[in-house]
């Protein structure tokens, strides 16, 4: 009686998805992968270093120097963006108090500036892009010396205003944040304040892009790459469940969890930004340290980070100095602008192709043990957020495989059945597929790799 329930759901799926898929060529996703400029991502830069120093402790009252003006120029720069595409962007600062923390004895007001640009059809999913406004020197509490904070991170802040210019000028199904945070240096406050805003909001969010770093080309190890981007991503969720480890233990998903196949999808955009390669890293960040996705991670949020392909830690976290003949200090000679915009390129493009696909699946299911055939099941989204649906396609990729390598259009259905797939010997997932082309992230079956409810 199985067998035959089997025969007669892969018959009906196979039926269904005689409905041909919409087309794979995006031709947006195309021209956006070359639209940010250099020239304009070097104009904010310098403006950004032009503050003296943006540490988040420093002076908040000068028009012209510290984290105050630093933050107020950026408020301004997401509001004339606003006025150019007729008001389509909310702009307004997300703030909460610390003190008492090692780094920030405190009190004081960490301020994060975020513009949202509304979706059409299903406005309460969120895609964020994120930057951060802060810079630091040597001396971690070193609130008054210069620190530039060119590359790190001017250089990610530039990239989420240009970020902002080019996709504001077009319309999405999903809601765009572009989110300037305060705080990375000083203990990821900014992060953690945005997310826990998105918490009590209720957002549904999707995807955080963290841009930190995105400019240098010339590592410290001697090699200089100007077309390869580095997407690190967390393998399991920070909020998984005892419970729900056990069960991965059994059905697999320690490489799958939403942020690792949000940063393979990424990768898979890097097709849309001519020059640009993505090497996946299967860690939560560099060895030791951290960055703003985190606090979305703790959260449960999908998030990564995405950053240059080698680094120069003389030109981190540095006094500007010259010792023994040695330069030291993140300053603007240190930025390669034309890389820099072809980052952001990468971002632009996901967000877009994110923004405009239906909500991944939910509540994704899977069956096939001692079977030659293996089953997909999943949930449809309610019609008001997924007005721009198609259809699913369901991937497949052996165990070893990095990237997903197989996948097959079934339509418009809530459960495929892949005949003569051993469910023993590849990882499955599915995607929602929009009207248009675009797709979302794949999601792995199980709360492994859920990217949450509707």
């Amino acid at each position: 009686m199985r067998k035959l329930a089997l025969l007669l759901l892969g018959l009906t799926t196979a039926a269904v998805a005689q409905t041909p898929p919409p087309p794979a060529d995006l031709p947006l996703l195309d021209a956006l992968g070359t639209a940010p400029s250099a020239a304009r991502i070097e104009r904010d830069v310098r403006t950004l270093v032009g503050f003296g120093t943006r540490h988040t402790l420093s002076d908040t009252a000068s028009p012209t120097r510290g984290i105050g003006a630093a933050r107020r120029w950026v408020f301004d720069e997401f509001t004339r963006i606003s006025k150019s595409c007729g008001g389509c962007l909310e702009v307004r600062y997300v703030s909460g108090t610390v003190q008492g923390e090692p780094r920030i004895p405190g009190p004081v007001e960490v301020v994060s500036v975020i513009a949202i640009q509304r979706g059409s059809v299903d406005p309460n999913r969120y895609v964020i892009m994120s930057g951060d406004i802060d810079s630091r020197a040597s001396d971690v509490m070193d609130a008054t010396s210069d620190a530039p904070g060119a590359n790190d991170n001017a250089s990610g802040l530039a990239g989420v205003l240009e970020a902002a210019r080019v996709l504001s000028q077009h319309r999405f199904a999903g809601s765009i944040v572009y989110a300037a945070l305060s705080g990375e240096e000083q203990g990821l406050y900014g992060g953690k304040f945005l997310a826990a805003e998105a918490r009590r909001q209720g957002w549904r969010v999707e995807a955080v892009l963290n841009n930190d770093m995105i400019g240098n080309i010339a590592g410290i190890d001697g090699v200089i790459d100007n077309h390869t981007a580095r997407v690190f991503s967390e393998g399991t969720r920070a909020t998984e469940t005892a419970e729900e480890a056990r069960a991965r233990r059994f059905t697999g998903g320690e490489l799958d969890s939403p942020s690792r196949n949000l940063a393979r999808y990424i990768a898979r955009m890097a097709r849309h930004v001519p020059n640009l390669d993505v090497r996946l890293v299967y860690r939560l960040d560099r060895f030791g340290r951290g960055g703003h996705h985190r606090p979305f991670n703790e959260q449960g949020y999908p998030a990564v980070r995405v950053m240059e392909a080698h680094e120069h830690y003389d030109r981190q976290h540095q006094d500007v100095r010259v010792e023994n003949g040695r330069r030291y200090g993140d300053t603007l000679d240190g930025v390669d602008f034309t890389y820099a915009a072809r980052l952001t390129a990468l971002n632009v493009v996901t967000l877009a192709a994110l923004a405009s696909a239906p909500p991944p699946p939910a509540d994704v299911r899977i069956a096939g043990a001692v079977s030659p055939d293996t089953t997909l099941k999943w949930a449809r989204p309610p019609a008001a957020q997924a007005s721009n649906l198609a259809g699913y396609r369901v991937y497949w990729r052996l165990t070893t495989e990095p990237q997903w390598t197989h996948s097959r259009w079934v339509g418009d259905v809530t459960s495929a059945t892949l005949q003569n797939v051993v469910i023993d010997d590849y990882f499955f997932g599915v995607a929602a597929v929009a009207k248009d082309g675009s797709e979302s992230p794949v999601v792995f079956p199980g709360a492994a790799g859920s990217f949450g409810g509707y």
